[in-house]
């Protein structure tokens, strides 16, 4: 095993195709379920917030790290909110979507029904980043999402893949790389443009009827790129750059997710579209 990975870990560093990674220490193999007033399964959502929110973690990050910036801004502001890790490897804890995309959505499935048995909504909404604003797509469209869905909001997705600035071309030079990380890392070479599972993903169209799709992208972003591949076409998308907001916003892929107030408040808007308000550099409802 350990020879495995190091093998593995050898071609890694052409994948700054680590879509999501956070910065943030990773959290205690014991961190408790309950993480400052999320993952409380015993929250019941209010007539004003009536549907729960799920968030989905970006590759290499886990359902508490990921979040710490937007599950306590969203609880705050009266949402029940749960995470869940998914794309586990054996042997590889805390640092997560790295298995085969497929079974991730599979895993998001079982996931949307806990929270759904436990909360009594008939419908939730989710919030991704990275790989987890596009591996919900998946259980979308194959798994019977759409009918336990209503909302999918993606920070910074790869719904059409990365090449992580044209890197990813240069594992067309090395085929044995290529064949490590289908085998070892199928969560990454999912994430390729290009890559079978997204051909299938996309064929026919980026979206289903009756779910409501946001896209936050900033163009800064140096992980999912062109940044404009992260947009979806469709009858009920909108597709938002956080610059176009607030010109000054330099975040980039992970600041989108991890501490961005602008794509935060774009987030509640999308959410509760009903009562939104305009996003600005001084945004912070």
């Amino acid at each position: 095993m350990q020879l495995r990975w190091s093998r593995t870990l050898t071609v890694l560093p052409t994948l700054a195709l680590a879509v999501g990674v956070t910065t943030a220490a990773p959290a205690a193999a014991d961190a408790p379920t309950v993480s400052s007033g999320w993952n409380n399964f015993s929250c019941k959502p209010s007539a004003e917030h009536p549907r729960p929110v799920i968030l989905a973690h970006g590759t290499l990050g886990n359902s508490i790290d990921n979040w710490l910036g937007l599950a306590p801004y969203l609880v705050a502001r009266g949402y029940c909110v749960f995470s869940l890790d998914y794309g586990q490897l054996p042997g590889v804890p805390l640092f997560h979507g790295l298995g085969p995309i497929d079974e991730s959505a599979r895993q998001l499935a079982a996931y949307v029904d806990r929270v759904l048995a436990a909360t009594g909504a008939p419908k939730t909404d989710i919030v991704g980043h990275s790989q987890g604003g596009m591996m919900p797509r998946v259980y979308l469209k194959f798994y019977g999402g759409a009918d336990k869905v209503n909302a999918l909001v993606g920070l910074a997705p790869d719904n059409h893949g990365t090449d992580v600035n044209g890197l990813t071309r240069l594992l067309d030079l090395f085929p044995g790389a290529k064949d490590q990380i289908d085998k070892f890392t199928p969560g990454l070479s999912d994430q390729i443009a290009g890559s079978d599972l997204l051909n299938r993903l996309n064929e026919g169209g980026d979206t289903v009827p009756g779910v409501h799709y946001t896209v936050i992208a900033t163009r800064y972003d140096e992980v999912v790129t062109p940044y404009k591949s992260q947009f979806l076409d469709g009858p009920d998308v909108r597709n938002v750059v956080v610059q176009d907001l607030c010109p000054l916003d330099i975040a980039e892929h992970l600041a989108i997710g991890l501490a961005d107030p602008v794509a935060f408040h774009e987030t509640a808007n999308a959410l509760d579209p009903a009562h939104a308000t305009p996003t600005t550099c001084t945004s912070t409802r």
